[in-house]
């Protein structure tokens, strides 16, 4: 799977089960072991009694700091239910990161055929019953988007409507250096690691703040002159970028995470920041994104403007040319 983690024959038993009994409400799920786990079921309160009824028996299980999947019958007709990933803003960055990675995977290995909505909430008020109806009227003005699409988008909404200032966190890099880096941030490039997502992560630093933040981007490049295209020729960017190169010599294609440090020569008081902030969180963001999301990254480049970036220095560096080497011959002795 995506994230490497998948249902238990226990979840997908009590799964069917929820399928199948319709005095059952709800299934809640959490990761345990590398796996996804059934922690309880919800039954109904009575025969005749509604969503609106029935969602306020999640008030107990929804914990300030812990994260938690939850599957509920919703509708009343096929596809009956509702995938909720709640992720509350005071869980441990590396839950916020693995759950918000695997919900796709959850969904997808129960059968996505069941569920006809997922929600991605980080405040308890927000799975009561007045939250699911705002939910309702949210995505009655959206366009329709795909469940990747929505996945990152879900995520830097609840960000922004949980408050400024709620979605960032510090990362501990060592005794003396701490980095505060965007929630939205930590998700994105953990799901780039687990092949899910765009395949894009562009990071830049607020001046004011200094928080490592989330470049709100819906490109999806396949190839580097497409990437060149999206990174800004005015301010600087890390990127981080899942691409699949082509042997120049034949051989079988590979896909790996590439990283580019870009810093354009621009004018300005601001530009003379920037040029001082960025080599000296670069390392520490490599090492977020190694340490913290998990990826594995294969080349590092770094470069003034992006239209440095080429397809044939990227090929050279991920497919150098091996030197022939000839085996060493020990001279002939004299007279002979």
């Amino acid at each position: 799977m995506q994230s490497g983690i998948s249902a238990s024959q226990e979840l997908v038993s009590q799964f069917n089960t929820l399928l199948s009994d319709t005095s059952l409400f709800g299934l809640l799920v959490t990761i345990s072991s590398e796996s996804l786990t059934p922690v309880t079921t919800l039954s109904r309160g009575s025969s005749t009694s509604d969503f609106a009824a029935d969602v306020a028996q999640l008030g107990p299980h929804l914990k300030a700091d812990e994260a938690l999947y939850i599957l509920l019958r919703r509708y009343d007709s096929a596809p009956y239910l509702v995938a909720v990933t709640y992720v509350p803003d005071a869980a441990k960055v590396r839950q916020k990161m693995l759950f918000a990675s695997t919900r796709l995977t959850l969904v997808r290995e129960l059968g996505s055929e069941h569920f006809r909505d997922t929600i991605f909430a980080t405040m308890a008020h927000e799975l009561t019953a007045a939250g699911f109806d705002k939910h309702d009227k949210h995505a009655e003005m959206d366009a329709p988007l795909t469940e990747e699409e929505r996945t990152l988008g879900e995520v830097k909404k609840a960000e922004a409507e949980a408050g400024a200032g709620t979605g960032v966190r510090e990362i501990h890099l060592s005794k003396t250096m701490n980095m505060p880096v965007a929630t939205d941030a930590l998700v994105a490039l953990s799901a780039l690691g687990h092949g899910e997502g765009s395949g894009l992560v562009m990071l830049k630093i607020n001046p004011d703040t200094e928080v490592v933040e989330l470049v709100p981007d819906s490109s999806t490049p396949s190839t580097i002159p497409e990437l060149v295209q999206t990174i800004s020729s005015t301010e600087p960017r890390f990127t981080f970028f899942r691409y699949t190169a082509t042997p120049p010599r034949g051989g079988d294609d590979k896909t790996v995470v590439l990283f580019f440090y870009t810093c354009p020569i621009t004018p300005g008081t601001k530009a003379i920041k920037f040029r001082m902030m960025y080599p000296l969180m670069k390392r520490a963001v490599l090492e977020v994104a190694t340490r913290e999301a998990g990826l594995e990254i294969a080349k590092k480049f770094e470069v003034e403007e992006p239209g440095e970036i080429t397809e044939a220095s990227v090929t050279a560096d991920l497919f150098p040319e091996t030197e022939t080497k000839t085996a060493f011959r020990r001279p002939k002795r004299p007279g002979r």
